[in-house]
């Protein structure tokens, strides 16, 4: 499944078998290859796109919640006024 975070495509799940190393003249990219050759998925530098993992993060826990029951924003603010957390 391929999905776009903030117009960055990248691959959530990959059936793959090995990794496969391609170099360019800025960085070195590393790719997950399946058994014919073709690429699934790529091997990210965390450091360098931290904010590109934060956003697949935060699908993942949206993915992971989708069926949690959801709560109305005026109820949450109501409440939040309520406990003095947040002022109204």
């Amino acid at each position: 499944m391929v999905d776009s975070v903030a117009g960055r495509y990248f691959r959530l799940r990959a059936r793959s078998t090995r990794p496969e190393e391609t170099t360019s003249h800025h960085d070195r990219h590393q790719f997950i290859t399946d058994e014919k050759g073709r690429k699934t998925a790529a091997v990210i530098d965390l450091k360098k796109h931290k904010a590109l993992w934060e956003d697949i993060e935060d699908v993942l826990v949206s993915r992971s919640r989708r069926h949690e029951k959801r709560i109305p924003l005026d109820k949450v603010k109501s409440d939040l006024i309520k406990s003095a957390k947040l002022h109204g």
